[in-house]
C-alpha cells in the first residue's frame, strides 16, 4: 500500500510542479501567446532554465511513479507506457525545440504514449475516476491528431497543443491524488 501511496506522491508532485512553473514561464516570457506560441518555445530563451529544469523533473518523478506504482499492479504494460512518457519528457527538457529532430521525437512520445497511459488507467482504477481517464485519453490522443492535421478549431497551434498537454497533466496529478487517497482495489 505504501509503494501505491508513494507513487501517487510523486506523480502529483510531477505534474503540479511542471504545470504551476509552465505557468510562470508563460507569465515571465515577453510577447508570449497561449494560443501563437508553442509551449516548447518557453525551453528557449530567458525561461529556459525555469521550462528545462521543470519539465526534466516532470518525466523523473512520472518515471520513478511508474517503477514504484509497478510493485503494486504488475501491469507491465501500463509501466512501460508510463516510463516512455517519463523519458519523453525528460528528452523535451535535454532537447529544446531548437534542437530539431530530437525535440519532436520526445515531445511525440511524450504525446502519444502519456494519451495510452491515460487510457490504460481506466484498468486500475475504479468507477468513475475509470471513466475521467478515458475521457482525458482520449481528449489528449483526439487533440494531437487534429494537432498532425493542422487543424486548430480556432485556438492557434499553441492552443491545439495545450488541448493535448493539459489532459496529461491533469491525469498525473488526478491520477496520483487518486493513488495517494484510495484503498487497494
Amino acid at each position: 500500500m505504501y509503494s501505491k501511496r508513494f507513487a501517487g506522491l510523486l506523480s502529483f508532485v510531477g505534474a503540479s510542479q511542471f504545470l504551476i512553473f509552465m505557468l510562470i514561464c508563460e507569465a515571465l516570457y515577453p510577447g508570449y501567446s497561449m494560443s501563437n506560441n508553442m509551449i516548447s518555445d518557453l525551453g528557449i530563451g530567458s525561461t529556459a532554465a525555469i521550462f528545462n529544469s521543470s519539465i526534466i523533473v516532470l518525466g523523473l518523478l512520472i518515471t520513478l511513479s511508474a517503477i514504484t506504482f509497478h510493485s503494486f499492479h504488475r501491469n507491465k504494460i501500463f509501466t512501460i507506457l508510463m516510463i516512455l512518457t517519463g523519458m519523453g519528457a525528460m528528452g523535451v527538457g535535454f532537447f529544446p525545440e531548437n534542437l530539431s529532430p530530437y525535440h519532436e521525437i520526445f515531445a511525440g512520445i511524450t504525446f502519444i504514449f502519456g494519451g495510452l497511459s491515460e487510457i490504460l488507467s481506466f484498468a486500475l482504477i475504479r468507477f468513475p475516476m475509470s471513466i475521467a481517464v478515458i475521457f482525458l485519453g482520449g481528449l489528449t490522443l483526439g487533440s494531437l491528431v487534429l494537432f498532425v492535421l493542422h487543424i486548430h478549431l480556432g485556438l492557434g497551434p499553441g492552443g491545439m497543443e495545450r488541448m493535448i498537454v493539459y489532459p496529461v497533466i491533469l491525469w498525473g496529478a488526478s491520477f496520483g491524488g487518486y493513488l495517494m487517497a484510495s484503498e487497494r482495489r
